[in-house]
């Protein structure tokens, strides 16, 4: 565990890492009409601009789990902040002087989805090495807090870097990088690993022991990451589009507008992880209602288009949201033993990239389709999402005084 006069660096240098994560995607939300008008395509193939770094992420993200695992965490974050930076340059460079831009932005945001693989699932897993027990779960209620910001503040910054050209945003993000790059140099210091990694049979065979075991609680846990993610970019894609189209919202106003909920989102997340510490039967209550919250609000959006009454209907998901996703990450992160951590969670971090990955076109179907029907299939995935939860989701009847603090959750836990 990190000293006291180091700590702070250490928890600021980690949780930079899945800020600069959430820029990818949320900074470039409030632009995407701007980008559409100006690339002249349709609202589809800009939807992709969100798709494709998702996919590349998600596809990548087991990898370099894998090899943070054998090698070292920082081994992994600090190349793939440096390919994240890369790929804002290419599109970017793209967009100001390339003929095709939209081909080559494209494959800007493919390099950066690569690098962003090595980004906050191995923060994730860096958190559960260097900090234990109930300070765990608040050092990943932070993690998700930033998380969480980098999704205020991005709308805001996307919108301000437009007013200079609406590609500024992609040369933005390798500055954003150099500083999460320093950060982790400096203040990040792991522990030297006591023996040889295991040699890639036996490592798998360990998996697969532990998927064989818990294979219930994992997929149960990574489908509710993934749905509060694909709620939230579907709705935030949404919102992004009707500002401009049915209330002429442009530029720092709608950078703002756009930043409310996810400064709810971002507030309970924090607290959240702050309070929980190792309570399992609160972790598994603070989802279920958290879902629940999801289900109330995106049913009742259905019955308001004035702003401000949605905006507070809105919230509720978000608190929601807010809820749910650090216990997740507590559950995930505390699952299994330091060598095979960086594995699940990256693969954590894939199903969260796949929801993200599929908010945006898929709302886009849904908008075409039915507004009511886009709120209401919403409504339907996290009310199932939390019924799954409730039922397969067991905690186990040890007192928390009795539990090790080194115990992982696999052995707190029961499962139907």
């Amino acid at each position: 565990m990190p000293k006291k006069k180091s700590k702070g660096g250490t928890i600021l240098a980690i949780s930079s890492i899945p800020l600069i994560l959430v820029l990818g995607n949320s900074m470039l939300i409030p632009i995407l009409p701007k980008m559409k008008s100006e690339l002249d395509v349709s609202q589809f193939k800009i939807s992709l601009i969100i798709t494709v770094f998702s996919i590349a992420a998600a596809a990548t993200i087991p990898v370099l789990g894998y090899l943070s695992d054998r090698f070292s965490r920082k081994a992994i974050i600090i190349p793939a902040l440096i390919l994240y930076g890369s790929g804002g340059i290419l599109a970017g460079a793209a967009a100001a002087w390339f003929s095709n831009a939209y081909t080559w932005i494209l494959a800007g945001r493919i390099l950066q989805g690569i690098g962003a693989a090595g980004t906050a699932p191995i923060a994730m897993a860096l958190t559960g090495d260097l900090f234990k027990g109930g300070e765990q779960s608040k050092v990943l209620g932070l993690v998700e807090a930033s998380n969480g910001v980098g999704k205020v503040i991005s709308p805001i910054i996307g919108s301000l870097l437009a007013l200079i050209i609406w590609y500024a945003a992609f040369f933005a993000f390798p500055i954003f990088c150099l500083i999460s790059i320093l950060l982790t140099i400096f203040f990040v210091r792991e522990k030297k690993k006591d023996k040889e990694p295991p040699p890639l049979g036996s490592y798998v065979k360990g998996l697969v022991s532990v998927f064989k075991t818990e294979g219930r609680w994992l997929l149960v846990a990574y489908l509710t990451g993934a749905t509060c993610l694909f709620a939230l970019f579907g709705i935030l894609f949404y919102i992004s589009d009707i500002l401009e189209k049915d209330h002429q919202i442009d530029g720092i106003l709608k950078g703002a507008i756009l930043a409310i909920p996810l400064l709810f989102m971002t507030t309970t997340s924090y607290i959240t992880g702050a309070k929980i510490g190792k309570n399992m039967r609160l972790m598994k209550s603070l989802i279920v209602l958290g879902l629940l919250l999801m289900t109330a609000s995106f049913s009742t959006l259905v019955f308001f288009k004035n702003l401000i009454p949605f905006f507070s209907v809105l919230v509720v998901s978000s608190i929601g949201t807010g809820l749910v996703l650090p216990c997740i990450n507590s559950f995930i992160t505390g699952s299994v033993p330091s060598d095979r951590r960086g594995f699940v969670t990256s693969l954590y971090g894939s199903v969260r990239f796949l929801g993200v990955a599929v908010g945006p076109p898929v709302y886009t179907a849904l908008m075409e389709w039915s507004r009511s029907g886009m709120f209401l299939s919403t409504a339907g995935l996290t009310l199932f999402v939390g019924f799954l939860c409730l039922v397969l989701i067991r905690v186990g009847k040890k007192e928390p005084k009795q539990e090790n603090e080194n115990d992982t959750l696999f052995e707190k836990l029961e499962f139907t």
